[in-house]
């Protein structure tokens, strides 16, 4: 039967939707079909949020009309009917998954009995283990851009005690629970209270209150408060509002109240208040805002709009016209709600969840079969894993590119690497706070100012002082990003460098050549890809670095593709890429295929490695089995060497196109230490994934 679970809360504003975040993700890693199922919606017309959320985590094909019961309407109207149709559609559903999220209905701001109740009949019908989420914050006091007083663990225990006996009633099954936005310093007391309330057998969790989840983005503001964006980058609208400062006072009383993230309203006529304001954001003395909202109805002289133009600002400026007490009233009224592409709170929810939910006991008592899969989803997952258990030390030298930045907040928020970035520590750092991003845990480092500058010059002298190769040849050479963080990994600063998305392969890797050079035994540096299909993860080498490599190279790279497929949990079964197979032709290439088979098997011959092999007898055992009977390798080969660089490079992007796989790499193989090249047009994605892999190899590289 396909697993499943349902999240169910007693009334609104508990967070639910971020916990099934979390219970995707953890799902994710473990079975290859993870469907999303909502039995109750507002309206068939209008699209739900929450389901398209955690339709774009899954990341699978499932239509989003095969995801959802009935509505709110059709279940007032005749209860019956509409729970035989939710279990109908559902039926259907499930036949498409390996587990099923189910996630119950949204509740107003007031409590709804039998809301609750109606959701336990669904779950009982479903036959669908119960994940209660209790929210943790008040619903008796006004709320304030999404914040709340938080609950006692007294208020708690009675919440949960209610619940469970209206989930017993409708004969629904507990399977744990969840108290999301707890209050941070009494989560042992809440835990223990709700506990006792439910059963020493039922799991139970808490997940502390963060103000960053419930933080209306800019754009919510403005749209609460009925303004126009006047000034500012529109990149900058998803960044989080923090908190109000409303500046009725002068200038020189509003500057030390500025606070990071948050947004100041400020009346249209105080044009001194407004430049201080905008010329604090860009200052790297003062932190840094989220907006600023002009209100009233004055205009703006056109000497402070050409002060403006002069300062140049990306803060972003909105305009209203209402009363001061009205816009902030507005303001207080935005709330906040997690969108699809929220990076940074979608980074702060994985983390807490894993953080203070028990991953591995959820699954266990899902008992969720694998059935032998490997999707792209569950590689990355056990990647980012591998890399956390790894706590590598990763220096990224292009500290000016905001995918950068945007990758570097989300590998410190899952903790999958600490970081070194590399340029000047203001400018990196306002940038990220502009963007709304927390790279508040990384190094930053200027290699232009570094105290580390004068020992990294007399290390690149004495490596290359055979090419003449002075001290002051190497101080000018060291301020180069590429090679100060290659240093940086010579001397141990660092476990490994990720970089390319502004510079070029030759840029990144070539002063890997120069200082950490390849490992003893190993006569050249190659590349692979993970090439992660729907149901497995091949490796492809080399499509990155050797143009037409020798024999003699074509053996080490094979052998060195076939241990890097099996750091990275892939069985390695090594194809000797040609355009025949065995014995059957005969030319100048086919015998560089044939020769580099020959030297690789007798350097390792403990590894399953046929030569030379066409692509189609390597992958299908059909053909395999036709074309080299009795091969361990033919039919079922997982590592592919290519036998030049034109056709490497070709087939693999010809496979990641029109089969949609997914690219992990290159991944460069044969270094010292672990140094990994991006491409220019690399996502935020793509870094990600480099840098678990470079973690990954740095750890492999300690062991």
């Amino acid at each position: 039967m396909t697993a499943r679970i349902y999240l169910t809360s007693v009334e609104g504003r508990s967070g639910k939707s971020s916990v099934a975040i979390g219970v995707v993700a953890a799902l994710l890693g473990e079975a290859p079909r993870v469907g999303v199922f909502r039995p109750l919606i507002r309206s068939h017309t209008e699209r739900d949020r929450v389901l398209e959320m955690l339709l774009t985590a899954t990341r699978t094909d499932l239509n989003y009309e095969d995801c959802v019961g009935v509505t709110y309407e059709d279940a007032h109207q005749n209860p019956d009917a509409a729970l035989t149709e939710i279990v109908q559609r559902f039926k259907r559903l499930e036949k498409m998954c390996d587990v099923v999220v189910i996630v119950g209905s949204d509740f107003t701001d007031v409590t709804v009995p039998t809301e609750l109740a109606f959701n336990a009949r669904i779950a009982a019908n479903l036959d669908a283990p119960v994940m209660l989420v209790l929210g943790g914050r008040s619903h008796t006091e006004i709320e304030s851009l999404g914040q709340l007083a938080p609950r006692s663990a007294a208020d708690l225990a009675t919440v949960a005690e209610v619940a469970k006996f209206q989930l017993a009633e409708a004969h629904a099954r507990l399977l744990a629970c969840v108290v999301n936005r707890a209050d941070p310093e009494h989560l042992p007391e809440i835990k223990a209270a709700v506990q006792r309330a439910l059963s020493t057998d039922t799991p139970v969790w808490a997940v502390p209150e963060n103000s960053l989840l419930v933080a209306p983005s800019v754009t919510a503001v403005m749209e609460a408060v009925e303004g126009r964006l006047i000034r500012g980058s529109t990149d900058l609208l998803g960044r989080e509002v923090q908190g109000l400062i409303v500046a009725g006072m002068t200038m020189e009383h509003v500057l030390p109240r500025i606070t990071e993230g948050y947004a100041v309203l400020c009346a249209a006529d105080r044009s001194e208040t407004l430049l201080a304001l905008t010329m604090a954001h860009e200052a790297s003395t003062f932190p840094t805002l989220s907006a600023i909202v002009v209100n009233g109805d004055f205009e703006i002289s056109p000497d402070v709009e050409r002060l403006l133009d002069g300062i140049d600002s990306s803060l972003p400026i909105i305009r209203v016209g209402k009363s001061t007490f009205e816009t902030a009233q507005a303001i207080s009224r935005a709330r906040g709600v997690i969108e699809p592409g929220a990076r940074r709170k979608i980074d702060t929810v994985l983390a807490m969840f894993n953080e203070h939910v028990d991953i591995g006991l959820l699954r266990s008592r899902l008992a969720v079969d694998k059935g032998g899969v490997r999707t792209p989803i569950m590689f990355a997952y056990e990647l980012f894993e591998r890399a956390k258990a790894a706590g590598s030390h990763i220096v990224l030298p292009e500290g000016d590119d905001d995918r950068i930045l945007q990758a570097a907040s989300t590998l410190l928020a899952r903790s999958i690497a600490r970081l070194t970035i590399l340029g000047d520590p203001a400018a990196v750092r306002q940038r990220a706070s502009e963007l709304g991003l927390d790279i508040s845990a990384a190094q930053v480092v200027d290699p232009r100012t570094s105290e580390l500058l004068p020992r990294f010059a007399e290390e690149y002298a004495r490596l290359r002082a055979h090419k003449g190769v002075s001290y002051d040849d190497a101080l000018d050479r060291l301020t180069d990003v590429s090679y100060f963080g290659t240093m940086m990994v010579h001397l141990g600063y660092a476990d490994g460098m990720v970089s390319g998305a502004k510079h070029t392969t030759a840029h990144t890797i070539r002063p890997s050549f120069e200082i950490i050079k390849t490992v003893p035994g190993v006569s050249v540096v190659s590349s692979v890809f993970f090439m992660a299909l729907a149901d497995r993860v091949l490796v492809y080498g080399d499509c990155a670095v050797n143009p037409d490599p020798t024999a003699a190279q074509l053996a080490d790279i094979a052998i060195s593709s076939a241990d890097t497929a099996a750091q990275f949990g892939v069985v390695p079964k090594v194809a000797m890429l040609s355009y025949s197979t065995g014995s059957s032709g005969s030319g100048a290439d086919v015998d560089k295929v044939r020769e580099a088979t020959r030297l690789a098997q007798q350097k390792r011959p403990d590894l399953l490695l046929e030569g030379p092999i066409q692509y189609d007898a390597a992958s299908d055992p059909k053909t395999g089995a036709k074309k080299m009977p009795g091969s361990e390798v033919a039919g079922q080969a997982t590592v592919f060497v290519f036998p030049d660089l034109n056709t490497g490079n070709n087939t693999y992007k010809a496979v990641q196109r029109s089969a949609g796989a997914v690219a992990v790499g290159p991944v460069l193989q044969g270094l010292n230490k672990p140094v990994n090249d991006l491409s220019r047009g690399a996502t935020v994605v793509d870094i990600l994934n480099t840098v678990a892999i470079t973690a990954v190899q740095a750890g492999m590289g300690k062991e």
